[in-house]
């Protein structure tokens, strides 16, 4: 009973101590490990691991030595093994008790079932003054350990485990739903370009999330005639994703209108957007229109990053914004520009989640860097050229991506 007082202390503290919520504005902090001094890291690894169902979280050499790290099932606590060289202060305490105690949901359970595995215990489990339930064991070292229990203590293990499986299957579901999205939204980029004589072009969208706010299309205006668009929506995540899917619609809606009208077509569209979404939503926008006859290209560019066009020479034009972005305001203000196209001349419309990709010095890919990449790969298609070039992009940025990648590459031909 000699540890009795101790216990009981220790149950009138957790007993007073109030259920407070985390302070989001401090540090995370939590107690790392507790030191156990072994003669053998192999034999107290399989002791811990085979015999006490612990979990091995890392095994390694140092400097002053080897250094084993071990765990509970539930993984809160981690033991430090380290074995000492002998005659020094730490290898004397070897053999002595480590102050660490266990708590068990089942302290009888556990204990016949380590005791049938060999596991020494001084003390068998015994009721105590203060409630709960005391016993001692010792490891291969005969390094003393407590293990103890009690009604309120297996209470709160029953109600974290509770939590747990509520988090678990609540981030389950949470994960389906999020493939669930990315499957939907994965639907609203063209599955289909209309086959042109004089202009071959292909896209992607590659998003920094399950589901993102960049979209890109290619509308069809009859046999002659096909829209490029490529748009970043306001926002990240679930929000811009529902944004996206909005704007989608109502560029689909209003088709009709493109092929004769482009610049009322995008007035139209943009009162749609503004009148079905919140004021801070808003999208900026690179429409372009393609004539496959007269090789005639009419653009809008709605507050978009200027689209590049790599003439045959080897000079490069900026189309910058002809407007403001859609969504924003009520009314559209803006107009629609005209270019012409040749054999071998390249369009390139992103977002910024190509220009401002970063490498591990921090510098940013750019225009000029986007310049490079196509210029590389003027000879290829336009699929295999924006698949190169997202290759590239891929290995010039450090670490996870940041933003949505969204990019179409068109050549005219022949």
């Amino acid at each position: 009973m000699a540890n009795a007082p101790k216990s009981r202390a220790v149950e009138r503290v957790l007993r007073s101590q109030p259920r407070l919520a985390p302070d989001l504005e401090t540090p995370f902090l939590r107690i790392f490990k507790s030191n156990v001094y072994v003669r053998d890291i192999d034999r107290s690894l399989a002791f811990y691991a085979d015999v006490l169902g612990f979990t091995i979280l890392a095994d390694a050499r140092f400097e002053f030595g080897r250094w084993a790290a071990v765990a509970p099932p539930d993984g809160s606590a981690i033991l430090a093994l380290v074995a000492p060289r002998r005659g020094t202060e730490n290898y004397r305490l070897i053999g002595r008790s480590t102050n660490v105690s266990f708590i068990a949901e089942d302290i009888n359970a556990t204990y016949e079932r380590w005791t049938s595995r060999g596991v020494r215990f001084l003390r068998p489990p015994q009721p105590q003054l203060w409630g709960g339930t005391f016993a001692t064991f010792t490891d291969i070292d005969a390094n003393i350990f407590e293990l103890l229990a009690s009604d309120e203590i297996s209470r709160e293990i029953e109600t974290q485990r509770r939590a747990a499986s509520e988090r678990t299957e609540a981030e389950r579901r949470s994960a389906q739903e999020l493939e669930i999205a990315k499957q939907v939204q994965a639907r609203l980029f063209p599955q289909t370009a209309p086959a042109l004589r004089t202009l071959d072009y292909a896209g992607i969208c590659v998003q920094a999330r399950h589901v993102g706010g960049d979209y890109y299309d290619f509308l069809s205006f009859g046999p002659h005639r096909v829209g490029l668009l490529v748009a970043d929506i306001s926002g990240k995540g679930i929000a811009a994703a529902l944004l996206m899917a909005n704007l989608q619609a109502n560029l689909r809606s209003q088709l009709a209108l493109a092929g004769e009208c482009p610049a009322t077509f995008l007035r139209t569209v943009n009162q749609t957007f503004f009148d079905n979404t919140v004021d801070s939503a808003y999208s900026t926008v690179f429409f372009a229109e393609y004539d496959d006859e007269t090789r005639v290209m009419r653009y809008a560019n709605c507050g978009h990053l200027p689209g590049l066009l790599l003439r045959a020479s080897g000079d490069v034009e900026h189309l910058c914004p002809t407007g403001t972005v859609l969504g924003m305001f009520r009314e559209w203000d803006g107009h629609m520009g005209e270019c012409r196209l040749a054999a071998g001349d390249t369009l390139a419309l992103y977002t910024d989640g190509v220009t401002e990709a970063r490498n591990g010095a921090g510098h940013e890919l750019g225009q000029r860097g986007l310049v490079r990449a196509l210029k590389r790969r003027r000879k290829l298609g336009a699929k295999a050229a924006v698949d190169g070039v997202l290759e590239e992009l891929q290995k010039y940025s450090a670490g996870e991506q940041e933003d949505d990648i969204t990019l179409i590459v068109a050549r005219c031909m022949e």
